[in-house]
């Protein structure tokens, strides 16, 4: 695939961050674009900046409102996705709706453990399975499964539980790869990688108390929204920035695409030193590292 230009391609949860990103950087390239959802408004926001930046006006952008973790309802979705294109077939389909929650399997609850597990691994799951066939109808296909840097090492730091988000990003990261061997064998037309970011400017704590399994009381949601304002402004990457990155990988047909200076870092880290990876000193190699980086990076530019 030398280009999006002409391409249908399906995102999932479109509403906001890099789904979003996706969804309008697709539609700017000249792709037609399917989001889904569970936020209507949301969607029809990211549908209004898709057309504006879409090359032309017959660029198709639809919204369908969809959880993931419903297999019956990603069927449905993929049913409309086809009716608004009028196909039989899609390119591009980027499994990329998460949150997170169920954190400890000691204190916190097994529905909010579920409902993470089941948004992260499940919903990547179910995408694949309801636009297979669409898939491999095409002449060109590509599936684009977000995992994360908690695909391969799962901790956010030593005192913090981080388990079903940690268990499903591993998940994602274990079936795409082995479906590379399956596409290669099945239908050899259809590419497949993983999408590892790190630290990127996005609204997933937001939207795990939005959509999440957990009741909230006032002061947690009030926590809740001071805590995505400081994450999406400490992020060394942007959403934009993350998906331009996954893009152009994505073209290259790169299997394994890592996202941010941090997750280089990390990446580097836990092989270099697996057995010690949980031993409460990583995060100190994983800032050191990406310190090394910046500087390199900075070094290089002057």
């Amino acid at each position: 695939m030398k280009s999006f230009a002409g391409k249908i391609a399906v995102v999932t949860g479109g509403g906001t961050g890099m789904g979003r990103e996706l969804v309008v950087q697709l539609a700017a390239a000249g792709a037609h674009v399917s989001m889904c959802d569970l936020s209507e408004e949301r969607m029809q926001e990211t549908a209004t900046l898709a057309r504006a930046a879409a090359p032309a006006s017959d660029i198709r952008i639809s919204t369908h409102v969809c959880d993931v973790s419903d297999e019956a309802a990603m069927y449905v979705f993929r049913d409309e996705v086809l009716t608004a294109h009028d196909t039989e077939h899609i390119n591009l389909l980027f499994n990329n709706a998460g949150l997170s929650g169920g954190g400890s399997v000691v204190t916190d609850s097994r529905e909010a453990w579920d409902r993470c597990f089941d948004i992260c691994f499940n919903g990547v799951r179910w995408g694949v399975l309801a636009f297979l066939d669409a898939l491999i109808k095409s002449d060109e296909g590509h599936i684009v499964n977000t995992s994360s840097v908690n695909g391969f090492w799962a901790s956010i730091g030593p005192d913090r539980p981080h388990t079903a988000y940690s268990a499903a990003k591993f998940a994602v990261k274990g079936f795409t790869e082995a479906l590379i061997t399956d596409m290669q064998v099945n239908a050899p037309h259809v590419l497949v990688s993983v999408v590892m970011p790190g630290h990127i400017g996005t609204s997933i704590i937001q939207n795990s108390m939005n959509f999440g399994a957990r009741t909230l009381s006032d002061d947690d949601k009030e926590l809740m929204t001071l805590a995505d304002q400081m994450f999406q402004e400490n992020a060394p990457m942007t959403a934009a920035a993350a998906t331009t990155v996954i893009l152009t990988d994505v073209l290259a047909e790169r299997w394994r695409i890592l996202v941010g200076d941090d997750a280089y870092a990390l990446d580097s880290a836990v092989r270099a030193d697996p057995e010690n990876a949980y031993d409460g000193s990583m995060s100190e190699i994983l800032f050191r590292n990406l310190n090394e980086a910046r500087e390199a990076l900075e070094a290089a530019s002057d």
